[in-house]
């Protein structure tokens, strides 16, 4: 985030404190984002882009094997410069409804999370509900498109009470604000042969530009977040898959840039048990190195990333940007066999 120079002014005029001077500078910091009327809100984001693809993209919703999904996701970071930011997020989805003669069908998805951020505990709360419907473009279902819609309610909110006011009697008007989303986004699947699959998909959340102005001004939104995703698994040996992935995601004039590759082992495949481990690394441009595990059992998928800050911050941080970690369940997922299968069915 951009913090102004009015943003810097009155940061040094003393007139908010709390007991720990660098959490008072970045509590102060992130709350003024949404109170002065030349800046404007950001929404979370994640490291770990194929933990829940839901956050992601709605057109997502339904991408998956088996009858539903569900899952979860916590992130903490900064915890070395002031108090942590966590963020924390609940997912699930199911279908609808499928054709038994297409590949063609509806389904549906709902995710929360919760974000919390420095001394005075920023945060904010939201719920949204996915709806996507997706059809296959051949009569193999080798190639899938998916269009997908969202709307959703969030509160963003703070807690003064650990503030300290050079005047007692200054309170602060308002401490939460309210306001709608919607969002939309397409995603495209191809399986170019038993070991080649691909996935694209673009998004726009915040389309309706929600006011998020605490003193009810008309010039603080939530601005319009676009993304485009990819991720490709290539078969290389009977065993093992290569999976490069990029995230770009831009916010008004700020940006994201993710990148990277990861390598899987598919240690069993059966019809009783399905095993695979995997690992990588990623680059988020800017900001911080990205190593990530995960680990499938059956239908339950784990997994863990660590961000190694490398921007400007680093010095305060000492490094240590943050770590997430993630758990997904696929009810009634059915065992794959060597040849990688539509993620819709």
């Amino acid at each position: 985030m951009k913090v102004e120079e009015h943003t810097l002014r009155s940061l040094s005029d003393g007139s908010l404190r709390t007991g720990r001077p660098l959490g008072y500078v970045i509590a102060l910091w992130v709350l003024t984002t949404c109170l002065l009327p030349t800046t404007q809100g950001q929404d979370i984001h994640f490291s770990q882009m194929d933990a829940n693809p839901v956050l992601v993209n709605p057109a997502y919703t339904g991408f998956y094997e088996g009858k539903g999904r569900c899952g979860l996701i916590y992130r903490n970071q900064w915890a070395t410069v002031s108090s942590p930011f966590q963020t924390f997020a609940v997912t699930g989805e199911a279908s609808l409804a499928r054709s038994r003669t297409h590949p063609r069908g509806v389904s549906m998805g709902v995710f929360a999370y919760n974000d919390v951020a420095g001394t005075l505990h920023y945060g904010i709360l939201s719920g949204t509900l996915s709806l996507a419907a997706y059809t296959a473009l051949d009569k193999n279902g080798t190639s899938i498109l998916s269009v997908g819609l969202e709307g959703g309610y969030g509160q963003m909110a703070f807690d003064p009470s650990k503030a300290e006011m050079d005047d007692p009697s200054e309170t602060f008007e308002q401490r939460k604000v309210q306001y709608p989303t919607v969002g939309a986004g397409i995603a495209w699947y191809c399986q170019v042969n038993g070991d080649v699959q691909t996935k694209v998909g673009v998004a726009a959340r915040n389309i309706n530009r929600p006011n998020i102005s605490y003193m009810k001004l008309d010039d603080t939104y939530l601005e319009p977040r676009y993304n485009l995703y990819a991720r490709a698994e290539c078969r290389w040996w009977p065993s093992t898959s290569l999976m490069p992935a990029l995230l770009v995601q831009m916010q008004k004039e700020y940006h994201e840039v993710i990148g990277g590759v990861d390598v899987k082992w598919y240690i069993e495949e059966s019809a009783q048990r399905q095993l695979s481990i995997g690992g990588g690394l990623a680059w988020r441009v800017g900001d911080a190195l990205l190593a990530d595990f995960m680990m499938e059992y059956d239908a339950f998928l784990f997994m863990l990333c660590y961000d190694t800050n490398i921007s400007r911050l680093a010095g305060a941080s000492k490094t240590i940007g943050a770590f997430e970690l993630g758990m997904v369940y696929r009810i009634a997922r059915r065992a794959r066999s060597m040849t990688i299968k539509c993620p819709v069915f």
